[in-house]
């Protein structure tokens, strides 16, 4: 049997939020928009990958209530250093950087952490061997 990883679906508390929240921070934009039955329903996904893995929040959701030494997030790959420390600095000064820009060993790499509106970590990272942009060491 072989499977793909096609999507990931959060119930949310604010949707506005959210779909700011995940194209400011994350570049996602929206690729589907429908209500369903007494509530909404969005798909974001990278630019030119909505057909391949998207993020479907629903509305009506209780939330979560991120707490320290929580290391539950989405990892979303960049192509430096420099691009993590930029995302680091704009969360910090937005209020919602959970985890600093640091340097981990192999294959964990450069990475920082942000918390979305609902409570859900964001993890930039750049340095592992995972995403488009692969790099061949932890720099």
């Amino acid at each position: 049997m072989t499977t793909t990883l096609t999507h990931i679906a959060l119930h949310v508390r604010d949707m506005d939020a959210m779909v700011a929240f995940y194209r400011d921070f994350c570049g996602l934009e929206m690729v589907h928009q429908r209500a369903h039955e007494e509530t909404s329903v969005i798909w974001l996904a990278e630019p030119g990958r909505g057909e391949e893995f998207v993020y479907v929040l629903i509305g009506g959701g209780s939330g979560h209530e991120y707490r320290e030494k929580d290391f539950s997030h989405f990892g979303f790959a960049l192509e430096s250093r420099e691009a993590v420390d930029s995302i680091a600095a704009k969360a910090e000064a937005e209020g919602c950087l959970v985890w600093p820009a640091r340097q981990e060993p192999a294959p964990i790499g450069y990475y920082c952490g942000v918390v979305d509106p609902d409570g859900n970590v964001a993890e930039f990272s750049y340095g592992q061997p995972l995403g488009p942009a692969l790099t061949t060491g932890n720099q």
